[in-house]
């Protein structure tokens, strides 16, 4: 009878983890990272972080409560009503800054070497962007509320052509770019 009970115990412990935790870690990982969005009153892009904690919480209930916990706005603005979080609310991941940098590098080549850029590696291997001045940055050096108008100015740079770049401009004495030397010419042995 007690295995019973404990086997009945643990589906009700198990059932009632899924209805709680299920929509908290859902909240979570939805609403989680850096934001870009329109600020409402100056008509220009702020970063913003939700708080995820609150978000995860209210989720429970059915409809996750948003709002946020920094803006590049703040702390001049900081009791604004917060109008922009209906943007994050229409879509979450479209003004993740991680997304928008995906989009823009989707489908572009390295102004470079010509080469596609591919799929991003977050944790390693980070694209850069070349701006119109010629200095290479990465993207992560770049402030989220830049991006719109740094997306419309910059081109893309692959990771390769970055750490090159930056190999030479820190090590010119030690690096050698190749690809600006000219093979000498064979002529018929």
């Amino acid at each position: 009878m007690t295995a019973e009970l404990y086997a009945i115990g643990l589906v009700v412990v198990l059932a009632a983890m899924y209805f709680f935790f299920a929509p908290m870690a859902g909240a979570f990982v939805k609403f989680r990272g850096k934001r870009v969005i329109i600020c409402p009153e100056t008509l220009r892009a702020a970063a913003v972080d939700v708080d995820v904690a609150h978000a995860a919480l209210t989720a429970v209930a059915g409809n996750p409560d948003l709002r946020l916990t920094t803006c590049t706005r703040w702390p001049e603005r900081k009791d604004c009503g917060q109008e922009c979080l209906l943007q994050i609310e229409i879509s979450p991941e479209g003004c993740l800054a991680r997304t928008m940098l995906e989009d823009w590098y989707r489908g572009k080549k390295c102004v470079l070497c010509r080469v596609e850029i591919g799929e991003i590696y977050w944790s390693d291997h980070k694209p850069a962007m070349l701006s119109p001045q010629g200095r290479i940055t990465e993207c992560g050096d770049i402030s989220p509320e830049q991006l719109p108008d740094v997306f419309v100015t910059h081109q893309p740079v692959c990771w390769a052509c970055a750490v090159t770049a930056s190999l030479l401009g820190s090590h010119p004495e030690v690096a050698v770019d190749r690809s600006r030397i000219r093979p000498p010419i064979v002529r018929g042995v």
